[in-house]
């Protein structure tokens, strides 16, 4: 496939999927940045594929409402215990979420040892398939995106630890299904990483550049190329970030996206 020939609206339901993350993921990563837990995203992330893999061996519809909750269901159960982690041990709170993720994974990969489509359906959770996304499948993710949006909006400075982490599992558990836990975590960390310095008027706006960038960058080269959507993405997006970075001032900016978030 050329350029020329490339149909755009083939791939607008994916760009579309990919900025409803974005909306929630940017400023949500910028507070996961300030408290120090970088590796929340992936451990919840996994915690609501594992959720999902466990409502598919009941021979579940992949899309319907029980697989949502199930996904759902694992991810608040799995913030709460991070909350009584990080109340119990702070001082080790990240390497307990390092445990977690791991525990998730494998987890997975046991449940779906004896299934012959096991790989293809892990592989599905991880990378995700973007590009295969339809319209009717946005309806859930959006209203989930206007209503996690609104409580950052409105209470970000005043979220408890356990308001954070049920908001930030909630977002994860629809995101996850929509792109995969690779996106999950590129989405949350990359932008913001990106325009830790720059001065605190520009850093949102770049940053959600940067993460809009990225997936319309990746899905037009995965059309064009027969590439694997999720991964390119990542890729695509991070070496936007690290230009956005590299052309940027150098040194602690006066103020961080997670304050400007706030």
């Amino acid at each position: 496939m050329t350029l020329g020939s490339l149909d755009l609206m083939i791939i607008l339901p994916a760009f579309l999927a990919g900025l409803l993350v974005l909306v929630t993921h940017i400023p949500l990563g910028a507070q996961v940045l300030r408290r120090g837990i970088v590796f929340i995203d992936l451990a919840i992330a996994q915690i609501a594929a594992l959720g999902v893999i466990v409502a598919g061996s009941g021979n579940l519809d992949p899309q319907g409402w029980a697989v949502q909750v199930a996904a759902g269901i694992a991810a608040l159960l799995g913030a709460l215990l991070l909350t009584w982690t990080e109340k119990r041990w702070p001082e080790v709170q990240e390497a307990q979420i390092g445990v977690m993720f791991i525990l998730a994974a494998t987890g997975g990969l046991l449940l779906v040892a004896h299934n012959p489509h096991g790989g293809e359906h892990l592989q599905d959770l991880l990378a995700g398939q973007i590009l295969w996304v339809r319209y009717e499948q946005l309806l859930l993710p959006a209203i989930g995106t206007v209503l996690v949006s609104a409580v950052l909006y409105f209470f970000s400075d005043r979220l408890s630890r356990i308001g954070f982490y049920l908001i930030f599992a909630l977002a994860v558990t629809a995101s996850v299904q929509l792109v995969g836990v690779y996106l999950v975590f590129t989405s949350l960390i990359v932008p913001s990483l990106a325009v830790r310095h720059y001065h605190d008027k520009k850093r949102l706006g770049l940053a959600y550049t940067i993460g809009a960038g990225g997936y319309a960058t990746g899905l037009t080269l995965s059309t064009l190329l027969d590439l694997p959507s999720g991964a390119l993405i990542v890729w695509c997006l991070t070496v936007l970030a690290v230009l956005v970075y590299g052309l940027g001032p150098k040194g602690d900016g006066p103020k961080s996206l997670a304050d400007q978030c706030a």
